[in-house]
């Protein structure tokens, strides 16, 4: 994957580069408010008195963090490789590989997103919640569902930019 997609275009790409980035900062709000409701439960339980349902809450926001990461990373190029493998490969078979690579992570977040929707839809019909706070389940895939979706689209940026890699080597 090139340094290419990472920098900034102008249009509908530029638009979507900029929403998934944002979209990886908002994960990275979310886990810093998972931090801090750890750090409030464990002086509290120190202190006074631990904060109910902070094991609730660092689920889902943990959860929701990973899923908002997913699509920038797919979109940067910062998912787990194997160099040693590709390492003396031309640009033609690099291109092959991200490309493969993009088609694979597209069908993932597209099989992904239909079946959290229905899981969402499961959740809310059943009223799922958490045991101390009474989170309602299917909030929490809300967020999960706008992130699987965003990769998605991160998936078609960097198919498209793996099109371009195999046409320019």
């Amino acid at each position: 994957m090139s340094n290419a997609s990472a920098t900034p275009r102008a249009g509908l790409p530029g638009l979507a580069r900029n929403a998934i980035t944002g979209w990886a900062l908002f994960g990275g709000v979310v886990l810093g408010l998972v931090v801090l409701i750890n750090v409030v439960s464990v002086v509290g339980g120190v202190v006074w008195k631990p904060f109910p349902g902070d094991f609730e809450m660092t689920e889902v926001g943990v959860a929701v963090a990973a899923f908002a990461f997913l699509p920038y990373c797919q979109m940067v190029g910062a998912n787990v490789t194997a160099d040693i493998f590709t390492s003396g490969a031309s640009e033609r078979t690099l291109g092959i590989f991200a490309l493969l690579a993009s088609v694979v992570a597209l069908g993932f977040s597209l099989l992904l997103l239909s079946r959290m929707y229905f899981g969402m839809l499961d959740q809310k019909a059943y009223n799922y919640t958490t045991a101390i706070l009474q989170f309602p389940h299917w909030v929490a895939f809300i967020p999960i569902l706008i992130s699987l979706a965003l990769l998605a689209v991160a998936s078609l940026i960097t198919l498209s930019e793996s099109i371009n890699q195999i046409r320019k080597a």
